[in-house]
């Protein structure tokens, strides 16, 4: 199995601290609003953040992926190729819960990177996480965050042009998503250009949770064709943006630190209902590249 790729190397000792703070809120869901666009971004690209905080990687921001090794030496038969990717681009600090689902959904258990569903398909996993805690007085994560048709790094433009699918979780206010004062807050928005996808996502995430179509809300549509998430083998995927209030019904408890240890039953419902839409887009015919 190919090695995880983890930067996240100097806060350990404070991620700890954070889970016995008594002021874990600018860590939590309420820390930063989410948005969906670029207005306010002080980076215009990953690469503008990374130069700018040049030796910052895991201390203000971290970036974590898993690519799994894929192997072929039959000469009769066509060559394996990765079917899905799941993406966090706002991950950790900035669109918190996000970075947790990214992993959830790719099949591991977030504190531990165990096989979360045994014996059931593994993806592949890209995430962009800000770091910053509050002792540090650094300003809030929010402001390490790069909208997505603005992302170039270039691991995660790499793995989704070599996947047939990519799945980007993002959060959203239940505002920007719709919610009226008085309505349930728990909502999340299905977006992307793959059309199919879409449909089963609503599908299976319909079972358990209220969807609307990003049709209605052209912020969180994920439809840009420099979205990462539609730079497939194919051209288009899928994107979800889950309100705040439903990200927060995953976990007990809201710090960066206790976030990966405390997921629910509700969590792996949401993150089970993914994965379902996940199995039965594999199997369509749009599947097979020649």
């Amino acid at each position: 199995m190919s090695p995880v790729f983890n930067r996240r190397t100097v806060l350990t000792a404070a991620l700890g601290a954070v889970a016995v703070s008594s002021t874990p809120v600018m860590t939590g869901m309420g820390a930063t609003e989410a948005r969906a666009t670029s207005k306010g971004d002080l980076f215009n690209s990953n690469t503008h953040l990374y130069k700018t905080l040049s030796g910052q990687e895991g201390i203000q921001y971290g970036r974590r992926y898993k690519r799994h090794e894929l192997f072929d030496n039959e000469r009769g038969e066509r060559s394996p190729y990765q079917r899905t990717t799941i993406m966090a681009m706002h991950g950790g600090g900035i669109e918190t819960g996000t970075s947790e689902l990214c992993l959830g959904i790719a099949g591991y258990k977030p504190d531990t990177l165990e096989a979360l569903f045994p014996g059931e398909p593994m993806y592949d996993y890209w995430m962009f996480e800000g770091l910053r805690l509050p002792s540090m007085n650094l300003g809030s994560n929010r402001e390490l965050h790069v909208t997505a048709k603005h992302c170039d790094d270039h691991v995660a433009i790499s793995m989704a042009a070599s996947s047939l699918n990519v799945l980007s979780l993002h959060g959203c206010s239940a505002e920007q998503a719709g919610v009226r004062s008085g309505q349930d807050p728990k909502v999340v928005v299905v977006g992307g250009l793959n059309a199919a996808f879409k449909k089963l996502l609503h599908q299976e995430l319909g079972k358990h949770y209220k969807t609307v179509d990003g049709d209605d809300f052209p912020d969180l549509a994920g439809v840009n064709p420099e979205n990462p998430c539609n730079r497939t083998m194919l051209g288009k995927g899928g994107q979800l943006e889950l309100s705040t209030e439903l990200r927060a019904s995953f976990f007990d408890k809201d710090t960066l630190a206790g976030r990966p240890g405390s997921t629910n039953d509700e969590f792996k419902k949401f993150v089970g209902a993914c994965r379902k839409a996940i199995a039965r887009l594999e199997a369509g015919s749009d599947q097979v590249i020649l």
